[in-house]
């Protein structure tokens, strides 16, 4: 018999079973309570409360359970466990340790009822005070740290609903997350413990207009449509276009001090593939295993279906929590869509008016309450702390207009739309530039025109009113054939097919073109512009298009992304493009 069914009290009794939906009779219970229910002692959370009559979702399967058993209430919301060891972690959507459940079950497939804390609360942590006795306290602030892993320091804080008050005594040691490490003349004592509820956001002072890009390594994100280090964006597409790619290459490349994964109902091959790969793979920026800013959420679609619509909200609560030691952290929530059915279904069994294509009609404020949780804030404790939200989408079909692609970009200012046409066309990332967009990068071209270049933002417009006239010229070529146009504009059709496929392709399997810098995404782009300037030269020249497009240096440009010492390659191609064009006349 486990702990949780020993706990089991005769709160309430179980009146139906509708799936994961659970009602009780009896209970005296508040909404958003953590309950435990049947006789296994399965954990759900109050979502209904009408009369004598209490409606919970049930986070495990509960096939086999019936009406009479009982139902306890811990009184309690859901709630997270904060402290160190939630790095290198790999966690379901309720916060419970696999790997620790495995251990205690002997078997990768999990019983239902049993449960675990979500950080180990016998592990000794040696924590070195960073004040003295005698320092007055408030909520939030830093009174030590703790060596979490080789790459992030843990920083301890007195809880953020504490009064505060002088530390009368405090000192270095090691010590378990329940210890206590300090205590106040209040007669508070701290822990590196802390449990926050999931649903609530942590709180700030201010939320800030964010100036600083998260870079990712990838050229057109950083190139065309950038995000903020506290911005949110979206990235919808259908099946089989490389949105969990994407995702994947924003884990391991962004400049973001922890990332948080959320596998939110995703398929089990796909999570298996980032257990398997992110412990092996190495931190660009630190040179130790990524695992090491790492959490993982993994909450696959034979998970059950409640704890998908709790997932993400774990996921965001931990993020906010290294937020407020100071920290720049990316959320990865792949995919917001079956988050968005597991509401639905809820919704359904509990026979709410449905909304469009039977989301609940909430469905627009629950996407913008979790969106709204990232940001570039002020904490409390003086700090400066930032949560990026990159949610994947999934629309049936690849139709952008169903109902969660579309109050998603309501709230997101960032859109990277991926092209089912393109991820055919072997052009990855299939990320289709007419179609995306980036409301960032106004607030973003300082820093980009201080850290790279001044020329950044004519360099990019270049780039864009290229591919906007080559788009419009491929309706033409269509009906009519490239050689029907006028030299000019073939020209312009062959300087945007080197954009595509020298600038915009970028191969994720490659060990140098994985990650591309953004002085070297810079540097591509005045190579590509330096070719289309001496080229319409040489026409203007009279020199005919078939003769300047055959030169035999202008093909290299292929070859920036693969290229180490890359400043180098592309002074020397610029040079002999410039050489070899201006041969021809």
């Amino acid at each position: 018999m486990s702990q949780t069914e020993q706990a089991v009290k005769n709160d309430g009794t179980i009146a139906s079973v509708s799936g994961p939906v659970v009602t009780a009779r009896n209970l005296n219970a508040r909404m958003n309570d953590v309950v435990y229910v049947g006789d296994e002692g399965l954990m759900g959370e109050v979502i209904e409360i009408e009369d004598d009559i209490t409606t919970v979702q049930v986070y495990e399967e509960t096939s086999g359970i019936a009406p009479s058993e009982p139902v306890e209430n811990t009184g309690e919301p859901l709630s997270v466990d904060l402290g160190p060891g939630l790095l290198d972690t790999i966690y379901d959507g309720v916060q419970r340790p696999l790997d620790v459940l495995e251990d205690k079950m002997g078997s990768p497939y999990l019983d239902r009822g049993v449960d675990a804390p979500g950080i180990e609360l016998d592990r000794q942590w040696s924590f070195e005070p960073t004040i003295e006795e005698g320092t007055l306290v408030e909520a939030g602030d830093i009174i030590g740290t703790v060596d979490e892993t080789v790459t992030i320091e843990h920083k301890v804080m007195v809880p953020p609903n504490s009064d505060g008050g002088e530390v009368v005594s405090i000192e270095s040691g090691s010590f378990t997350v329940e210890e206590t490490v300090a205590e106040l003349d209040t007669g508070e004592e701290i822990q590196m413990r802390q449990e926050w509820p999931v649903r609530e956001a942590r709180p700030s002072v201010e939320k800030k207009t964010p100036r600083t890009p998260l870079v990712s390594g990838q050229r057109i994100l950083d190139g065309l449509f950038p995000i903020a280090k506290g911005g949110t964006a979206a990235i919808p597409g259908p099946f089989g276009s490389g949105k969990t790619v994407t995702q994947h290459q924003l884990a391991k490349y962004a400049d973001a001090d922890i990332i948080i994964y959320v596998g939110c109902g995703e398929r089990g091959n796909e999570m298996t593939e980032v257990i398997d790969d992110f412990p092996e793979l190495e931190d660009p920026s630190t040179g130790n295993p990524l695992m090491a800013r790492t959490s993982l959420i993994a909450n696959t679609s034979n998970m059950p279906v409640a704890a998908r619509e709790s997932c993400v909200y774990t996921g965001i609560t931990i993020a906010e929590f290294y937020r407020d030691m100071g920290y720049d952290v990316a959320l990865m929530a792949d995919s917001t869509s079956r988050w968005a059915e597991a509401m639905r279904e809820i919704s359904s069994r509990l026979e709410e008016m449905p909304g469009e294509e039977g989301y609940p009609a909430y469905l627009a404020a629950r996407l913008s309450q979790f969106y709204e949780r990232a940001g570039y804030f002020e904490n409390i404790n003086g700090t400066e702390g930032s949560v990026s939200a990159i949610g994947a989408v999934s629309p049936p079909g690849g139709d952008f207009s169903e109902p969660v692609t579309q109050n998603t970009l309501r709230i997101v200012k960032t859109f990277w739309a991926l092209d089912a046409d393109l991820a055919e066309r072997r052009h990855f990332p299939a990320i289709n530039w007419n179609e995306s967009y980036s409301l960032y990068k106004d607030q973003l071209d300082p820093w980009f025109q201080e850290n790279v270049s001044e020329e950044w933002p004519e360099q990019r417009q270049w780039a864009v009113d290229v591919l906007d006239e080559e788009s419009e010229l491929q309706e033409i070529v269509q009906l009519v054939g490239k050689d029907a146009l006028p030299e000019d504009q073939q020209l312009t059709l062959e300087v945007a097919r080197y954009l595509r496929e020298a600038h915009l392709q970028q191969n994720a399997f490659h060990p140098v073109d994985t990650y591309c810098p953004p002085e070297k995404t810079y540097m591509t782009v005045t190579a590509i512009h330096t070719f289309s300037d001496e080229a319409f030269d040489a026409l203007d020249a009279g020199v005919p298009v078939d003769e300047v497009i055959s030169v035999d240096a202008i093909p290299r440009l292929n070859r920036i992304g693969v290229q180490e010492e890359y400043a180098e390659y592309i002074e020397t191609l610029k040079t002999d493009i410039k050489e070899q064009i201006r041969e021809l006349y």
